[in-house]
């Protein structure tokens, strides 16, 4: 059993299925992401089938089951960004990256997100790259700025 799970329970008495968000949240927070292991540790700890743990953490688009890559790039796709082209900017960093949203590159260097919104409307269309953000980005200037980061992740 992993040490994170293996904590997590200890901590907490007379566990019940009550728990079972937080449980993955806090792997989630620990961990980067929720692994198979934990899955089952989990359903072991709580008594209940992995199958329903599973069925849980897919039904909450909070929960990754892979890790996150070195530069997690998340693409707005709320309203403002959207009517100023947010779609050919996502289209451009899946081909510049060669994933898709949710994946990581095969290197871990690159992890990509689609989300409702980054709130800085004002900015549109934006990316965040952990969590710095970058405003009024093109498809031409979002593989400028992926570059950029490509060099610094290459330099360490």
């Amino acid at each position: 059993m992993s040490t994170v799970v293996q904590d997590l329970l200890a901590e907490r008495e007379n566990i019940g299925r009550e728990a079972l968000i937080p449980l993955l949240q806090e792997v989630q927070e620990a961990d980067g992401f929720i692994s198979r292991e934990a899955i089952q540790e989990i359903g072991e700890g709580l008594g209940l089938p992995a199958s329903k743990i599973y069925g849980v953490a897919t039904f909450y688009n909070q929960f990754r089951f892979t890790p996150l890559g070195e530069y997690h790039v998340q693409i707005c796709r709320g309203t403002a960004c959207h009517v100023k082209g947010s779609l050919g900017i996502f289209e451009a960093i899946q081909r510049f990256l060669q994933i898709e949203d949710g994946e990581t590159s095969r290197d871990g260097r690159f992890s990509l997100e689609v989300v409702a919104c980054l709130g800085a409307c004002g900015l549109a269309p934006l990316i965040s790259v952990n969590g710095e953000i970058h405003g009024e980005v093109t498809a031409e200037s979002v593989v400028r700025i992926l570059r950029r980061y490509h060099r610094q992740g290459v330099e360490k």
